[in-house]
């Protein structure tokens, strides 16, 4: 299969994620980002905790420019870090998803970012597992990449409990620092 979907297959999935959420877990659900989220945008990327391991601090122009990053996504490859929110009073909590990584392989990135304040109940961990079963078994994805700043030992810890696979160490953002990254096969 060529690079992506094909054209019916992705306008199929769009109209999916623009429904309020179009993937549930327990606690949490997702749909696509809109200009509109741009305060949602600036309290996830623009806090320093977040940042911190993900190439941060973030300027509001880089956070609008993220933003405007992760919609071209979802039109482009019909994937994005979604903003996730707690279905219980639709609190946000940061966001959780994919991204095309070697598509030509059907690989996908999983990644997810937090807001400290949702730090240590598991959202991390019930997000990526929803995200797994709905790359494998929606985008019929051979395998997942996922990667994390090295002293981030708390992403290392999820991917782990995921069954995710050291892999090597890879280049990430424009700084280039070296990432550990991992990879999940379909099962």
């Amino acid at each position: 299969m060529k690079r992506g979907f094909i054209a019916a297959e992705r306008v199929a999935l769009v109209e999916i994620f623009e429904m309020d959420y179009f993937l549930k877990s327990a606690r949490l659900g997702f749909r696509g980002w809109t200009e509109a989220d741009l305060p949602l945008a600036e309290a996830l990327w623009g806090d320093p905790k977040v940042a911190r391991f993900i190439g941060g601090p973030f300027s509001p122009e880089m956070v609008r420019t993220r933003l405007q990053k992760e919609i071209a996504y979802m039109q482009a490859s019909s994937v994005q870090y979604w903003p996730i929110f707690l279905l219980e009073g639709d609190q946000h909590v940061g966001c959780a998803g994919l991204r095309p990584y070697r598509l030509e392989e059907r690989i996908y990135e999983l990644g997810y970012h937090l807001r400290p304040a949702f730090w240590g109940q598991g959202l991390a961990q019930e997000a990526s597992r929803a995200l797994i079963d709905f790359a494998f078994n929606t985008l019929g994805a051979q395998a997942l990449f996922a990667g994390h700043h090295p002293e981030n030992e708390a992403s290392r810890r999820v991917l782990l409990k995921m069954g995710f696979v050291y892999t090597h160490d890879e280049p990430y953002g424009a700084a280039g620092e070296m990432h550990l990254s991992y990879l999940l096969h379909k099962p």
